[in-house]
């Protein structure tokens, strides 16, 4: 545990779930699935619910699915969110329960979120007697992948008469056992380019008779980063990062075109709406310059993460109390994207970030990458924390 948290702040109860917790978090480790390819990872956790007893599943998309647990008298309906799918990553951690599915690994705890919901559904079902009102434990497919399955649950109506929503996800950015908590925006927005900078080939010998769609884009690329230095406000957080250049087939022989892919990251609305005309603006001058022409497209991904200001106060509330002063901290807002943004707009929500880090015992490597770690320390936090909500929310 945390030495910043309180050593009591656990119950037994918890502290009897996390074997099983961590034993469905290997299994899920072990067994990944792509977005939208979720379909054993489904079955698992539904045969898990089944075998806890006592909620009513649904199935509203090919993949994922909610399990209600309804208390014995009348109150709100809140929805907890933990997400189930894997990254196309070739894992090289070495561990004896790393993935059998070449090319996909859990590599950003969703293994983790999912796990820790199920031991939070077997205690709380446990309770239901004690609860007013319904708590829907939503396990999402398709995270990682724009459109992205929010957005899909939400055109199906899995919001349908909930009335507060919660999320967690954990994090390699802070200590294990504590929380980071932020009102307001609280991940970017994040949204896809695609340039394709039209030329004329040539000779690499002759290149006055081309038009050099590889100089073109390397003026592109330089120039796109002045929007962020000289078009946005200093006070804003902004990015423009072209990350995939494609072009040429030969050491001496100029491409006709030049492909070009990245992602913008922003929290202003009104920023993210201009950056589109912005970014085509510079392309069209610097082709323009050359005699030649270009493809434009700005495909808008998931929006920012708000949390509700009262949400996050009262929840910031019963962390501490239940964990001590030293388990929350504030959090400088995140430029990763979750599409979790897509479930809101129909009722106050709070994202938490909970740590899953320990530099003692080397689990210090970022998310989406092929050595990263999840302290499984941090699971029986996880399980707390979604207990004590939901036991606080329908009281």
């Amino acid at each position: 545990m945390s030495p910043e948290v309180s050593p009591t702040a656990v119950s037994p109860e918890v502290l009897a779930e996390v074997p099983e917790c961590v034993a469905w978090r290997r299994h899920l480790h072990e067994n990944p699935e792509l977005s939208f390819q979720e379909f054993d990872t489904t079955d698992y956790i539904i045969a898990a619910l089944e075998d806890i007893g006592g909620m009513e599943l649904r199935r509203y998309a090919k993949t994922g699915v909610v399990a209600i647990l309804r208390g014995a008298r009348p109150g709100r309906t809140i929805l907890l969110r933990a997400d189930i799918d894997a990254l196309p990553i070739q894992e090289e951690t070495g561990l004896p329960y790393a993935s059998r599915n070449p090319g996909v690994m859990h590599a950003c705890g969703h293994d983790g979120h999912t796990a820790m919901m199920l031991a939070a559904a077997r205690i709380l079902s446990r309770h239901a007697g004690e609860l007013a009102g319904e708590v829907r434990f939503l396990f999402q497919h398709a995270e990682e992948l724009p459109p992205g399955g929010a957005a899909e649950l939400d055109r199906l109506g899995v919001m349908d008469g909930v009335d507060e929503l919660y999320g967690l996800h954990l994090s390699s950015n802070y200590p294990t056992g504590r929380f980071g908590v932020r009102a307001g925006a609280l991940t970017s927005a994040t949204d896809r380019f695609e340039i394709d900078i039209v030329g004329k080939g040539g000779h690499s010998a002759y290149p006055e008779t081309a038009h050099d769609a590889v100089v073109m884009a390397a003026q592109v690329v330089l120039a796109l980063q002045t929007i962020v230095a000289r078009r946005v406000s200093a006070t804003e957080p902004a990015v423009v990062s072209v990350c995939q250049v494609e072009g040429g087939s030969a050491y001496n022989i100029l491409p006709d075109e030049v492909h070009l892919v990245g992602s913008t990251r922003t929290f202003s609305e009104a920023t993210r709406d201009r950056l589109p005309a912005l970014m085509e603006g510079i392309v069209a001058g610097i082709t323009a310059a050359d005699d030649s022409t270009y493809r434009f497209r700005f495909i808008k991904g998931y929006a920012s993460v708000i949390n509700d200001a009262q949400l996050a106060a009262h929840t910031r509330e019963l962390i501490e109390r239940s964990f001590g002063k030293g388990a929350t901290f504030d959090i400088e807002p995140l430029m990763p994207g979750e599409d979790y943004s897509a479930l809101q707009g129909h009722c106050p929500g709070f994202f938490v970030e909970l740590g899953a880090r320990d530099e003692a015992r080397g689990i210090t490597c970022p998310h989406h990458n092929p050595h990263y770690l999840m302290d499984e320390e941090a699971l029986p936090y996880g399980i707390q924390y979604w207990c004590d909500l939901v036991r606080d929310r329908l009281s």
